[in-house]
């Protein structure tokens, strides 16, 4: 049990910090949501309706959305764009996917290999794209979660105003929708070219994010080793 903990303590970090921020949220959410339901005379309801409904789903999806898009981007950035002197890229000339000799996949996999490395075929191929395909599928199942949440929320305003509802294409097309997203899409662009800029120059001892603190700024982390 303590060689799994150990080894497994970076992911089980952030999966304890994903739960108490989720869960704080949901508390805090709930609290903000019936605190506006009684200033417009509406009754309170329960913390399982809240956790439920279109209000708290928006406003999870909107954030899961905007980081998986962060990640799905860096990915596929960095296949074929680098940035000399940061550990986030890899070193200048190494552009592109690699060949199978680089990669270890088809004949050149050992047995230590995933399956799916070593049979080569379209096999291989999924795999060898797997990372950037769920992380594009998570992002693009938040945010149809967001769009369609985010319709059921601005349509119960609308009822509460008298105005009539809109279709999910009218609002996918709104200020309000784009409003929403380019806020979280503009704050995870800033995050991840600042941490590529940053690591060129400045370093974090013993961490895998950063390069060697004596590592010249103009190298990078593989060309260090």
């Amino acid at each position: 049990m303590r060689r799994a903990l150990r080894d497994n303590g970076l992911s089980l970090f952030f999966l304890a910090l994903f739960a108490l921020a989720l869960a704080g949220q949901s508390i805090a959410g709930f609290f903000r949501n019936n605190s506006e339901l009684l200033d417009h005379g509406m009754p309170a309801i329960g913390f399982g309706e809240f956790v439920t409904s279109s209000d708290f789903l928006v406003d999870v999806a909107e954030n899961w959305q905007s980081e998986f898009l962060q990640f799905f981007l860096f990915i596929a950035a960095t296949i074929w764009l680098v940035q000399r002197g940061s550990p986030e890229s890899k070193k200048p000339g190494d552009e592109g996917p690699g060949d199978d000799a680089d990669q270890r996949i088809g004949a050149h996999a050992d047995p230590r290999s995933p399956r799916w490395a070593r049979v080569g075929g379209w096999r291989t191929v999924v795999y060898g794209n797997s990372l950037l395909i769920v992380m594009g599928a998570i992002f693009l199942l938040s945010w149809l979660a967001q769009s369609l949440g985010g319709l059921v929320v601005m349509n119960e305003e609308n009822a509460m105003h008298g105005t009539a509802a809109i279709t999910w294409l009218d609002y996918v097309v709104s200020p309000d929708f784009w409003d929403r997203t380019l806020q979280n899409w503009q704050s995870e662009f800033l995050a991840v070219g600042s941490m590529v800029a940053f690591s060129i120059y400045l370093r974090q001892r013993g961490s895998a994010e950063s390069k060697p603190v004596g590592v010249p700024h103009h190298v990078s982390a593989l060309e260090s080793e």
